[in-house]
């Protein structure tokens, strides 16, 4: 075991996790208040649901050896992967960390790429029917995904398309499950006419900044070992972060000449989404690079779902989808051996169109990124036209006006009555007054005076 590798995958999979509850404060922040706890709810219920599911399968199916022996390895067996003939055995070798480890930190990346998905739906889908949702395309979607990217199936082995850090497994992945999702529920009643604002921006900063923190873990630490890749990773996913923050608010000052913080906000995960596929293969110029070109065109992508009538509520699609192409077609421009030199001799791809590789290293991420929008986009649609058919869709109309925390959940993020009821005369009834009655010099109720007014 390889000490150092081992200390740096372990705090990398703690900052992976900090990204969800990250993430359901920043989803929660832009979604309307009346529906802020369902929203948060979501992310926190993908932590414990798909945690088990990664034990009971999905890590087994994900990362075995392809052909009957990966069929043997199906229900908790995680004893294969120190198998010569595993791929992930081919890797243990070299990286020194324990199956365990290595098993917890995709497991973090499993739980909020199903999180993801939630921000296009938001304050309409019943809740069981969003967990029966989760569970049928974590297993039929992600874990095949995740298996052809990483785990030694056909994008990765065969096509050679890269994917450094969750570009294509994660954010195209979750982006088409969301855009399918939220054509097959529908609008929100009153979208687009209503005001349909983020209820609290400090909850989205808070949320962003958490998931910029824990991106260092998601990103960085998927170079698995501590090296000169890890390094460059690490530093250019501030540097593409910083510069989609710049690219959003230009827009955004040109276009409505206010910036924002949402906008902000928002700029700052359009950059960690481009940079997390290209992040361990392009030097830092191109990063910075790419987060201007990522803060620019997902800033003008979030507005396609007005032009195109589908609602998208807090913007996965403009944001995780579109980033996500982004990042990945980059590697086909700007992906060089001199950053990372396992993308010839271990990975057998090529360098990109500007390092000398021609077009070819391109052709394979539209291919690689193609395959994985077309078929999470085919399966959640599937999932949700079931859920839809038996009634475990949407929330019904009272309980989307009124609101889906009380209706589903029976709580609310906001409660503003008085504390001590409304009909016990409120803060008067808690100090013992009755309403227009004065305290004497002791703090008693005087009867012999009247408050005035």
């Amino acid at each position: 075991m390889d000490t150092g590798n081992t200390a740096w995958l372990l705090l990398s999979s703690a900052l992976v996790l900090l990204m969800t509850p990250g993430l359901a404060l920043f989803y929660g922040g832009l979604n309307r208040s009346k529906g802020v706890l369902n929203m948060m709810l979501m992310s926190f219920s993908a932590i414990g649901l798909i945690s088990i599911l990664w034990a009971l399968y999905g890590f087994s199916l994900a990362f075995s050896a392809n052909g009957s022996e990966g069929l043997n390895n199906i229900i908790g067996n995680w004893g294969y992967a120190g198998t010569s003939t595993s791929w992930v055995g081919d890797m243990w070798g070299e990286t020194g960390i324990p199956t365990y480890v290595f098993m917890a930190f995709q497991m973090m990346f499993a739980i909020i790429t199903v999180a993801l998905i939630s921000g296009a739906v938001s304050d309409r889908f019943k809740f069981g029917g969003w967990i029966l949702f989760a569970f049928g395309w974590f297993t039929l979607v992600y874990v095949p995904v995740a298996h052809w990217v990483w785990g030694g199936g056909w994008i990765g082995a065969q096509l050679k398309a890269l994917d450094f850090a969750g570009g294509t497994a994660v954010h195209i992945n979750a982006g088409a499950a969301a855009l399918a999702l939220a054509l097959i529920l529908g609008k929100r009643i009153g979208w687009p006419r209503e005001n349909m604002r983020p209820h609290n921006v400090p909850f989205v900063a808070l949320g962003a900044g958490l998931l910029w923190f824990g991106w260092f873990g998601f990103n960085a630490g998927s170079e698995l070992t501590v090296d000169s890749t890890t390094a460059v990773a690490f530093v250019n996913t501030q540097l593409a972060t910083a510069a989609a923050v710049v690219g959003w608010l230009v827009v955004e000052w040109i276009r409505d000449r206010k910036p924002t913080l949402v906008g902000g906000s928002s700029g700052a995960i359009a950059g960690l989404v481009a940079i997390t596929p290209a992040c361990g293969f392009i030097a830092p110029m191109p990063a910075v690079l790419l987060g201007l070109i990522a803060g620019v065109l997902c800033a003008l992508a979030v507005g396609l779902k007005y032009r195109f009538g589908y609602d998208d509520s807090l913007d996965v699609v403009g944001v995780h989808f579109v980033g996500g192409w982004i990042g990945s077609l980059f590697i086909g421009l700007f992906a060089t051996t001199s950053v990372n030199g396992a993308i010839t001799d271990v990975l057998g791809a090529s360098e990109g169109l500007f390092y000398g590789g021609g077009a070819t290293q391109l052709g394979r991420q539209f291919v690689g990124s193609l395959a994985v929008t077309v078929y999470s986009f085919a399966i959640a649609a599937v999932l949700a036209l079931i859920l839809k058919a038996v009634k475990l869709g949407r929330v019904s109309e009272d309980a989307e006006v009124g609101g889906i925390d009380i209706a589903d959940h029976g709580e609310s993020g906001y409660d503003l009555t008085p504390a001590g009821g409304s009909g016990g005369g409120g803060a008067f009834a808690m100090a013992g007054l009755k309403p227009g009655q004065s305290v004497d010099a002791d703090g008693k109720a005087d009867t012999s005076q009247k408050v005035p007014g």
